[in-house]
């Protein structure tokens, strides 16, 4: 092997040792491109876990879960949390299958939590919740007089849930739909997701 042959060797061990010392560096200042642009919607439990969601409620009692909203649209958004409740029969938000078919719930909103959240950060918010409702053993109906959420009190004298016979319980479904402000129209739009839970009212 000629000297040139070493050199041009020993240069190219060089420049390749050198790519891996610095390589951990580059990866931390160089942007790639991205890809995919999304939200993240979830919900915890009371621990900030995927374990003990609250599910059997008696009225009056408090129970606590967290909203979290990560922002990966590449800007920074403005989102809006619909607070909603249904029964077993009322209409249900959608958030699979064709984009023209994920529809928000039709029902009301009872209570509505509006934030910003910056590129790549993500939103824990606090919730706490309680049910103040009556049995009514004639007509196996449960009937609600209010929600307070986050020491908010929310009328809900027209909500009722019916005895589910197969499951044998009074279920009812909290739900929480994801709307991001669409500055074209000037107004929040259905964000196409949506995290909820149900619950058993007990008596």
């Amino acid at each position: 092997m000629r000297i040139a042959e070493y050199g041009l060797l020993y240069w190219t061990v060089v420049g390749i040792a050198a790519l891996l010392v610095i390589s951990p560096f580059l990866s931390r200042v160089l942007v790639y491109p991205r890809t995919e642009f999304f939200t993240e919607l979830w919900i915890l439990d009371a621990d900030r876990r995927t374990e003990n969601y609250p599910f059997n409620i008696t009225s009056g009692e408090t129970y606590k879960i967290h909203l979290g909203v990560g922002n990966r649209l590449g800007y920074c958004a403005y989102y809006m949390v619909q607070v909603k409740f249904r029964n077993q029969t009322q209409p249900a938000p959608t958030s699979f299958g064709p984009i023209e078919d994920r529809l928000p719930s039709s029902l009301p909103s009872l209570f509505n939590i509006t934030t910003f959240v910056a590129d790549e950060q993500i939103l824990e918010i606090p919730v706490t919740f309680s049910f103040s409702y009556e049995w009514d053993e004639q007509l196996l109906k449960v009937k609600f007089s209010s929600l307070r959420l986050n020491n908010a009190w929310l009328n809900m004298s027209d909500y009722t849930i019916s005895w589910d016979e197969q499951k044998k319980t009074f279920q009812g479904f909290l739900f929480f739909e994801l709307w991001l402000y669409n500055s074209t129209v000037n107004d929040f739009q259905y964000h196409r997701r949506f995290v909820g839970l149900w619950l058993n009212m007990t008596y």
